[in-house]
This record gives C-alpha cells, structure tokens and sequence, in this order.
C-alpha cells in the first residue's frame, strides 16, 4: 500500500471512529470508490492502534481518576494481595466506573470473537455497510429526538453499562458504527448528549486494545512505513476528532452525523446495487 493512500485511510478511521458514522463501514467503503486493494481485517486493526493511542492520551486523567478510585481494584487488592476475605459491597460495585466498563465490555468481546469470520467476508459488503448505515441512522435520529437525556456520567450504574455493552456487540457489523451504536443506547437510557460520548470513548479503550492483542503478530508481520503513516494519521484525526466531538455536543444534537450517514447510504446503494 502506498504511503499517502495508508494516510488518507488511517485520517478516515481516526475521523469516523469517534464520529457516529461507522469507521470499519468507511474502510470498506472508500477503498472501493476509489479503486484501492481492500486492506483487509488486519489493517483496519493496525489504525486502531492508532485511535487507540488517541484515546489513552486524551483520557490519561480520566483513566488514572478511574483505577486509582476503584472499589473493585481495592477488593482484589485485599483479596489476592493482603490474603484477607473480603465480601463485595453490592451497592459500591454496581458504581464502580471500572467494574462497569469491565462487564460492559464482554459482549462486544463474545461478538467479536465468534463472528469475525462473517466480520471478514459477509459483512465486508458494500451493500451491507450501507444499509446499516442507513438503519443505525434513523435509530439515532429517534433517540436523540426523544430521548430525556437528563442523567450524567456519574449517574451510569451497572445496569446501564451492561444494555450499553449489549448494543456494542453489534458493533461487529460495518456500518452500525461503534461509537454510534453505543451513543444511541446511552441517549435511549436518559443520558445526555456529551456524557453518551464521553462513555462511549472510554467503553472503546478495552475493546480496541483487545483486537490490537489478538492482531499484534499479523500487525508486526505486515509492519512498514506505510502502516506505520496510517497509525500516526489515525492516531492525530482521532485525537482531534474526540476533542471537537465532545465539544460540539455541549450545544448541539447529532442531526449533522444522522444526515451525513443517510446520504452516504443513499450513495452506496447507487453506486453498488
């Protein structure tokens, strides 16, 4: 792959990961309309390492605030550390912000890990990306229209995380979007605008640092300079895409994302039907 067409790909993965409109649909998307070699699975995992990056960066604080405070981390501590037997307190874990990205993150792992192969082949379909384009758009519309969003991010308990976590799985389809799916179940639970993509970015980390484990041997195989253009140029848009997504929210809904993914759809389906 050449060096520019890897940088242009990984600015779109950084754009569209954090962004509502599905980045795995636009890299199956864009390589087609321009006539590019499909990058496959393992390339699309290696620009994650970049967003990954993006993430913990822009996080750091909140990452640290969230370990060094978890009564999770400290029964354990107690447990396997301290050999003292100790009783979770119910109510404490149910709002513990780590246990909770933790057990929201297992379906979107269990999706991932038993059906990538229809990840790879069935749903890398122009035709597939676009109408779940289009479905997750108008489940987005409805949402942020009538959803009450009047809960903040220390209001999410274990419950919301979990039917949170529940709607990542489908994430595994290109097209629905990661962060749109996810956002769109936190607004449907009462949350605002920006504390659904706050919590969105931050369920993110652990399930793109998992497929960057699990691809780290094809990642180091096929590692030059043009993936490692592509990481850098997913890492740098993601970054900024985060900061201005988060921002824009504060004042604004999603009807830019909704229209911007219903005439893409309307595009895939002309020129791919």
């Amino acid at each position: 792959m050449e060096i520019l067409e890897a940088i242009f790909l990984g600015i779109i993965q950084g754009l569209a990961e954090f962004l509502p409109i599905s980045s795995s649909g636009h890299l199956i998307i864009i390589p087609k309309i321009f006539g590019m070699q499909d990058q496959g699975l393992a390339f699309d995992v290696a620009l994650h390492v970049g967003t990954l990056m993006a993430i913990l960066i822009y996080f750091w604080n909140d990452w640290k605030k969230i370990f060094s405070e978890s009564y999770f981390l400290k029964q354990l501590e107690k447990i396997f550390v301290d050999r003292k037997r100790e009783l979770f307190d119910a109510e404490k874990i149910k709002k513990d912000k780590l246990f909770i990205i933790i057990i929201a993150t297992i379906p979107g792992v269990l999706a991932g890990l038993f059906l990538e192969d229809y990840a790879e082949s069935i749903f890398r379909n122009p035709l597939s990306v676009g109408l779940a384009l289009f479905v997750g758009a108008m489940f987005l519309f409805i949402v942020d229209k009538k959803g009450k969003k009047n809960l903040e991010e220390k209001n999410i308990t274990l419950k919301i995380g979990m039917i949170i976590g529940l709607f990542q799985a489908l994430a595994i389809i290109p097209g629905m979007s990661r962060s749109g799916i996810t956002i769109t179940a936190a607004l449907l639970l009462g949350l605002d605008r920006a504390a659904s993509a706050r919590f969105s970015f931050l369920l993110a980390t652990p399930i793109i640092l998992g497929a960057a484990v699990k691809e780290y041997p094809a990642f180091m195989a096929s590692l030059d300079a043009s993936l490692l253009a592509g990481v850098l140029s997913a890492f740098i848009s993601g970054y900024f895409a985060i900061k201005y997504m988060l921002r824009y929210l504060e004042k604004r809904s999603y009807d830019i994302f909704v229209i911007y993914r219903i005439l893409l759809s309307l595009a895939v389906f002309s020129l791919f039907a």
